[in-house]
Formats: structure tokens, sequence, C-alpha cells
């Protein structure tokens, strides 16, 4: 699925979402490394955290054609193998949909970006609309995490940002691409900053 994505839309929003990272960077969730192409030269280094060993293994390979050094180690968001106030830039890429728990991620983010860091993210988010709001609800509280990894289409990420001490800066709703629609389109593509 993630090329046809990629091809119908989702590599040009990997490119806007990576464009103006500087420094050290590390991405959470960095599943196969569908992202690890769209790195801009001004990236220093990126440690890529992923605890499924399966897709971490295929990012691997991935991270040796990459256009920046990249570091890929298991792990999770909650509990991030970095130091304190260690990187530059942090990126969530349709992951706060399926971590156990979001805000520990986005605290613990908030804990590794140095004072002013920026954090860049493209996520699912709970419809506007009642009706479609409903069915994402249906979807998370039956079989669709089970079969998506985890995957939930009602969350909000940015209450979650916000209550983790992030000050969200910019953000868009872009078309999702690939053909999705409904319960399944609402995304947000945005940056916040560490104050």
């Amino acid at each position: 699925m993630i090329p046809r994505m990629d091809d119908g839309g989702l590599a040009a929003l990997r490119t806007e979402l990576l464009a103006d990272l500087t420094g050290s960077v590390v991405e959470v969730g960095c599943g196969t490394g569908s992202n690890f192409q769209h790195y801009p030269g001004t990236v220093t280094s990126v440690h890529a955290v992923e605890p499924e060993p399966y897709l971490r293994s295929i990012a691997h390979t991935e991270a040796l054609d990459a256009p920046v050094d990249i570091k890929v180690t298991g792990g999770t968001g909650s509990a991030l193998p970095l130091e304190t106030a260690s990187v530059d830039a942090a990126v969530l890429c349709m992951v706060l949909c399926s971590v156990p728990d979001p805000l520990s991620t986005v605290t613990e983010l908030l804990r590794a970006l140095r004072p002013g860091g920026t954090l860049v993210f493209l996520e699912h988010h709970a419809s506007d609309k009642p009706g479609i709001r409903l069915i994402q609800k249906a979807a998370d509280a039956t079989l669709w995490p089970f079969f998506a990894g985890g995957c939930h289409l009602h969350r909000d990420p940015l209450t979650t940002l916000r209550a983790g001490g992030f000050v969200v800066e910019s953000l868009r709703s872009p078309q999702y691409p690939g053909g999705l629609s409904g319960a399944f389109a609402p995304h947000v593509l945005g940056r916040a900053s560490r104050p």
C-alpha cells in the first residue's frame, strides 16, 4: 500500500514535512524507512526508532541508500534511547495514531529536543464531521486497530501535542493521497516547537 500512496501524493507530503529540518533529528516509528530518501542535506544525522523487528530490518536496508546519515534502532516513543536535549528536531509521520500512549511519546520527544527544537508531524485526526467521527470511533473500537498495526483513526494529535508541552506553530489539512476517503482521510501536517 505504501508505494501506491507515495505515487498518489504521499511522497510529496513527506518531502514537504521534512524540507526545512536541520541538524540532528529523531524519527519515531520510522517503519520501513519510507521517509529516509526525503531528508534534506541540511540534516546531519537521523536517529530512527522502530519497535517492530520486521519493519526495522527493512529500514536498516533503506538507511544504506539514504542521502543523510541514518542510524536505525529498536525502541519506543515513550522511552527513546537518547540523552535529554540531544536533538535539534523530531519527526512524527503517521505514528501517534498507533502508539499505545500518545502523550508519553510526545513528552518523551519534548525531553529529547533541545530548547527551541522543532517537531514536524503528519498524522491522522478525528474528523470534524459527526457522521465520519462516529465511523472512526466504531472502527477504533472493533477490528481496525488489529488489521492496521494498532492505528486509531479518532485520535486528536493537536490536543496531545499541546498537552505534552509543544507550541503548534503551523498546520494544514492536506488531501490524503492514495484514494483514501471518509474515515481514513482526515490528516494534519504541521510544525511545533519546544518552548
